[in-house]
């Protein structure tokens, strides 16, 4: 996410150094004035994705974990194969909006609000195990079944990485989109921001007088061409939320100053006990996605691994079509490994019985 100040104060685009991986931090925005916000975006009529995205039904719901309320969504009918979609940092379940219909259709899908973000409670603190605690409570109310898929971008790929270390005997299978690990000794904490950059706890976000402004400010970070207008506004409708005197944003400014994300990442990817590959985006600039070489070098070369030309970091609003797909052909023979008896018992029938065709 996000925004440009209205102070007009410049701040630089964050690096690895500074947290946290995401790219839609407001604090770490880069600023532009009116004038030289860019204009890189069609006012062309969206794609057919858009409209068939927003016409397809999805279910809201509510579930209390670890004492916060957790909003979710799901799509798709009860007893197909799980999906639980993981959204980035200071982002929303309607980063998914435009992926998550086009699985229903084989899947029952859930994309949740993590605490501290979109209609989902703050917490006083964040960690890990509290989020996949909620990815995990989330799978069991929405109905996902046995070992479901977790899907994670970017902040959500270290989401799914920790619901994995917790939970990877229960999972069919991790796809970490723009996420990767770092060996340890390239790693740069990202989190405990107060106590290695001494903010202060309790900071407040900006609050827009008019609506209509604070829409207009909202933008990626990493910044990145040809995002349709609608999809940004459809995004910052749903990130915002009114208070007193106007318009603020959902997410909790201070979700990072106690968070340990943890030099262990590696170590934790290693030892996942359930399927992993990874999806990236061609021309992302996000550096939490930028150790794909190493991710690969340590598992043999045998990671399944796709990069999407012509994408950015923020690939299911570039190309949300071949996410979707990519995704769906990836899950899909997951599944069918993980039926692989009944998938040759099935076949071999067919052949002792040729002109048995039942189903």
């Amino acid at each position: 996410m996000q925004t440009v100040d209205d102070a007009g104060k410049k701040r630089p685009l964050w690096r690895l150094k500074v947290p946290p991986i995401g790219g839609h931090m407001v604090g770490w925005a880069t600023t532009f004035t009116s004038s030289e916000v860019p204009t890189i975006m069609s006012d062309a009529d969206p794609a057919f994705w858009f409209h068939r995205a927003l016409e397809t039904p999805s279910k809201r719901d509510f579930i209390e974990v670890d004492g916060a309320r957790i909003a979710y969504a799901t799509w798709g009918e009860l007893g197909s194969p799980g999906v639980v979609l993981i959204h980035g940092s200071n982002a929303h379940m309607e980063w998914w909006r435009f992926t998550a219909p086009f699985l229903a259709d084989r899947f029952r899908v859930a994309a949740l609000d993590l605490s501290g973000n979109g209609d989902s409670d703050w917490r006083e603190r964040y960690s890990g195990a509290g989020f996949a605690r909620e990815v995990h409570a989330v799978c069991q109310a929405a109905g996902l079944g046995p070992n479901p898929y977790v899907i994670g971008h970017s902040f959500g790929g270290y989401v799914a990485l920790e619901t994995g270390h917790h939970y990877s005997a229960d999972l069919g299978g991790i796809v970490f989109m723009d996420f990767t690990t770092a060996p340890p000794e390239e790693y740069l904490e990202w989190g405990l921001r107060v106590a290695r950059e001494g903010v202060t706890p309790g900071r407040q976000l900006r609050v827009y007088a008019d609506r209509e402004v604070a829409i207009g400010r909202f933008r990626f970070i990493p910044e990145q061409p040809g995002v349709h207008p609608a999809v940004l506004r459809h995004l910052a409708e749903y990130g915002l939320k009114s208070v007193a005197n106007g318009w603020t944003w959902k997410f909790d400014p201070g979700l990072f100053d106690y968070l340990e994300m943890g030099h262990d990442q590696r170590d934790k990817f290693a030892a996942l006990q359930c399927r992993s590959a990874l999806l990236l985006g061609e021309h992302s600039e996000d550096e939490g996605a930028f150790f794909a070489e190493h991710m690969a070098a340590i598992t043999g070369g045998h990671l399944p691994a796709v990069t999407l030309p012509g994408t950015y970091h923020h690939m299911m609003f570039d190309d949300p079509m071949a996410v979707a797909m990519t995704l769906k052909m990836l899950l899909l023979e997951w599944h069918k490994q993980s039926h692989q008896a009944s998938y040759d018992a099935h076949l071999a029938r067919i052949l002792a019985n040729p002109e048995d065709s039942a189903p």
